[in-house]
């Protein structure tokens, strides 16, 4: 299971965790403008905008599991077992493959507005690669503009204007933020007694505001406590003090490996938390295992090019000693 997020100062930043019970060589991998996505159903599309995110390359093929664009555009693919519907090959559609599906968005949209424009023309078909299984999956798209959930359901592709900036699991969106309304009691202040006037309650401690906050590891409770820390979140303006506090916003929903136990002897916990700065192009992660910050700067890379740059994560722990 996975959470997804945006944060936004002077900067637009997008972030997820990807928490799962094993990990396929994730690289962070920079498609430079004429890599040539050669869509399965869709046709080609030889030059585009370039994309950055963390996938994994199949058979010299990015399978994107979140990116951002060189105008600022951001996605994420999160799991939606049990309700992604994909349909059959549309006539007069744009027939896309659930792997395909990122690509296609970053690689021709640069604004909200476009991205609407695109799924009304766009189909989510089923499809293998290299014997992989088809993931059940939704969406987050995002910019400075807002944020989308795209949903493929049995009555069709769904899109929701996301007025959070966050995205979890299960259950349908709708129903993600509707559940909020039960929610609207919490505070980040010191309460007060609503109990009884007829009984002497004092608060003992500090952030007895949000007594009733989920605190389980489950993707509904996920989404709350996200929404709850990000849309309470504040800090500084400056490049270390906006993705600090993005990386805690999703630190709020880590998973320890060993607390979700997903077979025998199989625990689900966050492989790696991504954080990019949308506008500038620079690409953040931490891994279960290794804490420090490490930075990509797609500029950095020759966008021009048609070959991947790949850079594979570094997953074990960087301490400085300070003595």
């Amino acid at each position: 299971m996975c959470t997804a997020a945006t944060y936004q100062t002077n900067y637009f930043y997008f972030g997820r965790t990807l928490d799962y019970e094993f990990s396929y060589v994730d690289e962070v991998t920079i498609t430079p403008r004429n890599y040539p996505f050669n869509f399965s159903m869709a046709g080609n599309i030889n030059r585009h905008y370039a994309i950055m995110g963390i996938a994994y390359v199949v058979d010299g093929y990015p399978l994107y599991y979140e990116g951002v664009n060189e105008k600022g555009l951001c996605m994420a693919a999160l799991n939606f077992t049990g309700n992604a519907i994909y349909k059959q090959a549309l006539h007069n559609m744009y027939n896309i493959s659930q792997y395909e599906f990122i690509p296609w968005i970053l690689a021709q949209c640069s604004t909200i507005k476009q991205v609407k424009q695109l799924l009304a023309r766009t189909n989510i078909v089923s499809m293998e690669i290299n014997g992989l299984p088809a993931s059940q999956l939704h969406w987050m798209v995002s910019n400075r503009e807002g944020s989308l959930t795209v949903e493929p359901m049995q009555d069709g592709i769904k899109v929701y204007d996301n007025p959070v900036g966050i995205l979890t699991n299960n259950p349908p969106f709708n129903e993600q933020i509707f559940s909020l309304n039960n929610y609207m009691g919490l505070s980040i202040r010191t309460p007060n007694n609503n109990f009884s006037s007829k009984l002497d309650l004092q608060p003992y401690c500090q952030g007895m505001g949000a007594i009733g906050l989920p605190g389980d590891l489950s993707s509904q409770s996920r989404f709350v406590r996200a929404a709850f820390t990000k849309m309470n979140s504040f800090s500084g303006t400056s490049e270390t003090e906006s993705i600090s506090q993005l990386f805690h916003i999703l630190g709020s929903v880590l998973q320890p490996r060993g607390c979700c136990e997903t077979s025998n002897g199989k625990y689900e916990y966050t492989i790696y938390t991504s954080c990019c700065n949308a506008d500038k192009g620079i690409y953040y992660y931490t891994t279960y295992n290794n804490h420090q910050i490490t930075s990509i700067n797609m500029y950095n890379e020759n966008l021009d090019s048609n070959v991947l740059v790949r850079f594979p994560l570094i997953k074990e722990e960087q301490i400085f000693a300070q003595n």
